[in-house]
């Protein structure tokens, strides 16, 4: 292993790496948006929003999420969108990874035990104020790994858009093994941010669970 090499294009990942995580909190944010959208369709008790809601989850999951990502960034200009490969990169990743956090979020607030509901309005709550005060609350402490691994899925994912030329660490990988023909170097020091990024994530799920897991 050349230590010499590594040492003097680690800034080089470092700022990589700021760029990978830039685009993942971006692109949860968005996952997270959509996955609450979605859950909200296919829970409605109106057909039509639930068959959006089913189109939604099934297209984005049903087809590959590079083929996603070439869409929005190849494919948008002919529709008189145009997109910055790292808007692309947003974009297609958190749209992607939304329709799997669709599910978990509908899980989440089907698997809430219907007593605890039926409490709610038996105390003459309205079907919203069960929604926030009871449903929510307690769907919340269900959803948080599920949606943990859904997050994990997405740093891993943000992989993808070097094809789309966003300069993040795989990118930068792929560029540095061209000039110097270094290929394990390149791609350890590669697989070693996304490590520290990925365990970073998992420490704050971890202590969100065991803050607000049932006893």
């Amino acid at each position: 292993m050349d230590v010499e090499l590594i040492v003097k294009v680690l800034p080089f990942f470092a700022q990589a790496a700021w760029v990978t995580v830039q685009l993942s909190v971006l692109a949860l944010l968005l996952a997270l948006a959509c996955g609450a959208a979605g859950a909200a369709l296919k829970l409605s008790r109106l057909a039509p929003l639930r068959w959006i809601g089913t189109a939604y989850v099934s297209v984005f999951r049903g087809t590959p999420a590079l083929i996603q990502l070439f869409v929005w960034y190849f494919g948008g200009p002919q529709v008189g969108i145009r997109l910055e490969p790292f808007e692309a990169g947003v974009i297609g990743i958190g749209v992607n990874i939304g329709a799997y956090m669709t599910e978990s979020i509908r899980g989440a607030i089907l698997a809430v035990d219907k007593g605890q509901v039926e409490a709610a309005r038996s105390l003459g709550l309205s079907r919203f104020q069960t929604l926030r005060k009871v449903t929510l609350p307690e769907a919340a402490r269900l959803m948080i790994r599920p949606l943990g691994v859904n997050s994990v899925a997405l740093i891993k994912g943000t992989a993808l858009v070097s094809a789309i030329s966003v300069v993040e660490l795989t990118y930068t990988a792929h560029r540095f093994i061209g000039s110097t023909y270094r290929p394990f170097e390149m791609l350890m020091l590669s697989g070693a941010f996304y490590i520290l990024i990925v365990y970073a994530l998992i420490a704050v799920i971890e202590r969100l669970d065991r803050r607000y897991a049932f006893d």
